[in-house]
């Protein structure tokens, strides 16, 4: 009998454990730096096609 109701509970009292946890630790948010040099743009523009799922990005500005 004890399983029946303590299992659940536990399940209810851990949730509200990790909803705390995530009100009171929130992950902070990161901003990136934009690319300095020309070096640096194949990178930016791979993170950008992946996280954009496929578009094309706008052409890259040539550096001075």
């Amino acid at each position: 009998m004890w399983f029946v109701i303590g299992g659940p509970l536990a399940v209810v009292v851990a949730s509200f454990a990790t909803l705390a946890l995530a009100i009171l630790n929130p992950d902070p948010v990161y901003s990136a730096p934009p690319a300095r040099t020309a070096a640096e743009m194949p990178a930016v523009q791979g993170r950008n096609h992946a996280a954009t799922a496929g578009a094309q990005p706008a052409p890259a500005r040539p550096g001075p």
